[in-house]
């Protein structure tokens, strides 16, 4: 990695500090603010690019390898953006980052809310496989991953109120079981949770210059969604797993194969029909992501010829 957990920690802090002040400041045009911001977040994911490859996480791997050059573009954006509609969108982006990172963030470096947030989502999703006829899966022991070993919650004598390890996701695991005690084998950490997905609609959602209404009905549409989506992928996951034991390709058995690839392509696939939702509802949200999408030349209207 480039920094130390700690140091990394502290630097996407700050970096999301800045933002969110910049994007309360946005009627004085702190460019230089947001544009530390920009390159302190994206240092700060860019960091974790190393974590998901010791864990052979290609996608993730190539996604925090992109934060930082995407960072980096933002930040010199902020120095050359001239008309107001692209200053306006900047400017979303800035909050919409902030505030999208810091709730995450904050939940990923307290361990008590980590395991909060992986007990609730890991206990709902055995209960829908029990009730939908499947295994009867229960929770077992959460585990801690510390540098002298794998050691159980409760036993662990640790912080638990703040960590700065930059691999959170992976930090705390609640084994699943057969109600016989038998370890089938799937572990629940944070990434299973869908956290992620909720506060980039929350984020996105949250600093819209609109009625505040408006922003609750859509809220309301999206976070229920996206939760009861995500219990349907990790329970359907558990059942591929233990009812087709035997199934492997190229190496992967059908957990590996479903969860590193089927289940995130599925996923961005609802978060993409779930956007054209928003947009419809939002068209503030489109036209930001639009004019954000300009450099790269994505989804620009095209120009009327005479």
């Amino acid at each position: 990695m480039l920094v130390s957990d700690e140091v990394s920690s502290v630097i996407g802090a700050v970096g999301l500090i800045a933002l969110a002040l910049s994007w309360h400041k946005r009627g004085a045009s702190p460019v230089r603010l947001s544009q530390v911001g920009w390159i302190g977040v994206g240092l700060y994911f860019f960091n974790d690019t190393f974590t998901y490859m010791e864990h052979e996480d290609l996608i993730l791997t190539l996604f925090s390898a992109l934060t930082l050059p995407m960072a980096i573009g933002m930040a010199v954006w902020e120095e050359r953006a001239e008309d107001d509609k692209s200053k306006a969108s900047l400017t979303w982006a800035r909050g919409a980052v902030a505030y999208a990172g810091g709730p995450y963030l904050l939940i990923a470096h307290v361990p008590w809310l980590s395991v909060l947030a992986i007990w609730f989502v890991a206990g709902q999703a055995a209960f829908f496989l029990r009730f939908s006829g499947g295994d009867n899966v229960v929770m077992g022991e959460t585990w801690v991953n510390t540098p002298e070993g794998q050691i159980s919650w409760s036993e662990f004598d640790g912080n638990r109120w703040f960590m700065g390890s930059s691999s959170e996701e992976y930090l705390f695991q609640t084994e699943l079981l057969l109600a016989d005690g038998t370890p089938i084998g799937i572990n629940f950490v944070l990434a299973c949770t869908a956290l992620q997905s909720m506060v980039i609609f929350v984020g996105a959602i949250a600093v819209l210059d609109i009625d505040w209404r408006r922003r609750c009905r859509v809220l309301f549409l999206t976070i229920p969604l996206i939760h009861i989506l995500n219990l349907f992928r990790n329970a359907g996951l558990i059942w591929l797993h233990t009812t087709y034991v035997e199934w492997t390709l190229l190496g992967m058995s059908v957990f590996e194969f479903g969860h590193s690839y089927v289940a995130r392509f599925v996923s961005l696939f609802a978060m993409f029909i779930m956007a054209l939702i928003m947009f419809d509802l939002l068209p503030e949200l489109h036209r930001h992501i639009v004019r954000l999408l300009k450099p790269l030349g994505l989804l620009q209207p095209k120009k009327r010829s005479n």
